[in-house]
């Protein structure tokens, strides 16, 4: 569309992925999208590969390619082979290519190997050989000056100086779509070279890596996992993605562990099978290494630090340690004996839709699986209640997505509830920039935007906000709260994609159905503190800070009272339950999940991504109550 326009080569306004945009390449243990599904179903559990090439494209300024070995640190189910193999492999081709001729190739840097949901074949005997090409601007050529390559220090390069890790130096200039075929299949055919020349070699791992994995267990070693009560919440989930990766759960006739007694089809996932170590990196907790460089700065994992699949669904465990006989199976359970079909909504039966999503010019992943959860998750069928139904047939929410426009021109009248989802404040206010992108997407909600936004929420509409959209609300309406992480410096405070443990005011309408302690998905997240202000009236629940005392909102309407509904445990280390949590502390005690009370509507604030990559069913019913409340 913007082809031969001032615009041609910027990214579109919209996801690239109808729902998840990027994150499609996130999704290898949780097995959500139809991509994932049938790329694992009919060639990664009917090949079974040693070698996979995972090709990408990468930004424009660093280097012209990536190949492993991948900086540190390795996800400790991986095992010792497989990391040699990607090590040996990439350097291998890195060389080839340098031979070659191709220049400004760089390994060991930049992507690490921590996430399942990016590596697959890391937990089914085969390295994943991920390459990363530079971009142009879509497919129209630029020049790149010399000056202006740069790549930041914790990416463990520098594309202006030769160094063991990369070169020979790219000097600049054009860059073409033909340069980046070119470097992508100069490396798919070295790296085929390569498992032609060593066939055996590679082969023999595959097997040693298989055998390693099925040996008996020894005495006291972890040899099994019970999942619990499986018919109560969202245990399928974790089920699901197990048998799809190729595990076998078999489902067991009563029998009794250490004086419990466990019901008959109780699943039980055996690790002497050749992806058992799949199973333990989806069920135990992530430890990620502190990791600081020179200046006592956080380096970055590539993606988040948790994965823990159990925790995500509120999966209840139990572990089986050697020796332990088996008893009879039941059945075996097969992951397309679980995960189901979507259903197509029959929208000719929907009434107009009274719960607004809000869909920014500036494409947001989040957006996109918020419309994924609520059009195509099976979690989220049992959540909605009936009366928000498109209809019976699809069991899908009733909602339609509202632009930066509607917002500017006040069309919110026929609506009840409007989300928004995890996004940048400024992001939200102004969009893109005027002469950035047609006029068509230049602008967000803007200050008359806002204004209308607080004559909804005052005239008995509510406000869901998500992540990062909550510190839109607490600017843009004067809230009498604080966020506690504003300011604070990465090296006091680092929290990147992370499982923390909350404690919920079940009395609240909002946490109705939830156990008293839950989790949040926190990543780049706030954490709210109460401030005490006059013409507020505190709640039973609310917490006034001790620091200081603020002025009366200035929203227009009567703020009635704040109610925290979740929050932090006041031990920092109690806090963290899965991934890495620099600087606890700092939210220890503090608010994650708020509802203000304006005039005759509300305002919620969510702390945290509560469905999240459409994998935290364990938080899926706070939304869903928030949405129908």
């Amino acid at each position: 569309k913007t082809l031969g326009t001032p615009y041609e080569g910027t990214e579109p306004p919209e996801l690239y992925n109808k729902y998840v945009g990027h994150d499609d390449n996130r999704d290898w243990y949780a097995f959500t999208q139809v991509e994932t599904q049938l790329t694992v179903d009919k060639i990664h559990n009917v090949w079974h590969p040693q070698i996979v090439n995972d090709i990408h494209q990468q930004g424009a300024n660093g280097s012209r390619l990536f190949l492993p070995p991948y900086t540190l640190p390795v996800e400790p189910n991986v095992p010792k082979q497989i990391v040699d193999g990607y090590t040996e492999l990439g350097n291998s081709v890195a060389a080839d290519l340098r031979k070659q001729g191709f220049q400004g190739i760089t390994t060991n840097s930049t992507y690490d190997a921590w996430t399942p949901s990016r590596a697959y074949s890391h937990y089914h005997g085969g390295v994943r050989i991920l390459s990363e090409t530079a971009s142009c601007k879509l497919a129209t050529p630029i020049t790149v000056k010399f000056d202006d390559l740069r790549s930041p220090p914790e990416l463990g390069y520098d594309p202006k100086v030769a160094s063991p890790n990369f070169g020979p130096i790219w000097k600049g200039g054009e860059w073409h779509l033909r340069d980046i075929t070119n470097y992508m299949t100069a490396a798919a055919f070295s790296i085929l070279d390569n498992a032609a020349d060593n066939r055996e070699k590679w082969l023999t791992n595959f097997y040693a890596i298989g055998k390693e994995a099925v040996r008996p267990r020894k005495n006291g070693e972890l040899a099994a996992y019970i999942i619990d009560y499986p018919d109560e919440g969202f245990n399928w989930m974790l089920e699901s993605a197990l048998t799809s990766a190729g595990l076998e759960a078999v489902e067991m006739e009563e029998f009794k562990l250490k004086g419990k007694t466990y019901g008959k089809g109780t699943p039980v996932i055996r690790l002497d099978q050749p992806y058992g170590g799949f199973a333990t990196a989806m069920i135990e907790s992530q430890k990620y290494p502190d990791l600081r460089d020179a200046n006592g700065q956080p380096i970055p994992p590539y993606d988040v630090t948790a994965h823990n699949l159990a925790l995500l669904t509120n999966t209840p465990l139990a572990k089986i340690f050697a020796p332990f006989k088996m008893p009879r199976p039941m059945e075996l359970m097969r992951g397309d004996m679980i995960r189901g079909m979507i259903d197509t909504p029959n929208l000719s039966k929907a009434p107009p839709a009274k719960i607004l999503l809000y869909k920014s010019s500036v494409p947001s992943i989040d957006e996109g699986w918020t419309r994924w959860v609520f059009e195509d998750s099976w979690a989220a069928k049992e959540l909605i209640p009936e009366s928000l139904w498109k209809d019976k047939a699809s069991r899908t929410l009733n909602y339609r997505n509202v632009e930066d426009k509607e917002f500017r021109a006040g069309n919110l009248s026929n609506a009840a509830t409007i989300i928004f989802p995890d996004q940048s404040p400024n992001q939200i206010l102004n969009g893109f920039a005027k002469g950035s992108m047609p006029d068509e997407y230049a602008g967000g909600v803007g200050r008359t935007g806002v204004e209308n936004l607080k004559k909804f929420v005052e005239a008995g509409g509510t406000l869901v906000f998500l992540n990062r959209a909550s510190d839109f609300a607490i600017e843009q309406f004067n809230l009498p709260i604080k966020d506690v992480t504003k300011g604070l410096a990465r090296k006091d405070f680092y929290i990147p994609g992370s499982i923390l443990r909350t404690e919920l005011d079940t009395t609240n309408p909002i946490a109705k159905g939830m156990p008293k302690e839950s989790i949040a998905w926190f990543e780049g997240s706030p954490a709210f503190e109460v401030v005490q202000s006059a013409g507020l009236s505190p709640s039973a629940t609310t917490t006034p800070s001790a620091e200081a005392a603020a002025t009366p909102p200035k929203t227009g309407g009567e703020l009635k009272n704040v109610r925290v509904i979740a929050r932090y445990p006041t031990d920092p280390k109690q806090i963290l339950l899965s991934g890495w949590a620099l600087g606890a502390e700092k939210i220890a005690g503090k608010a994650a999940l708020v509802e203000v009370t304006i005039g005759k509507g509300k305002i919620i604030l969510f702390g945290f991504r509560p469905q999240y990559r459409g994998q935290s069913l364990a938080t899926f019913p706070l939304l869903f109550n928030a949405i129908s409340n």
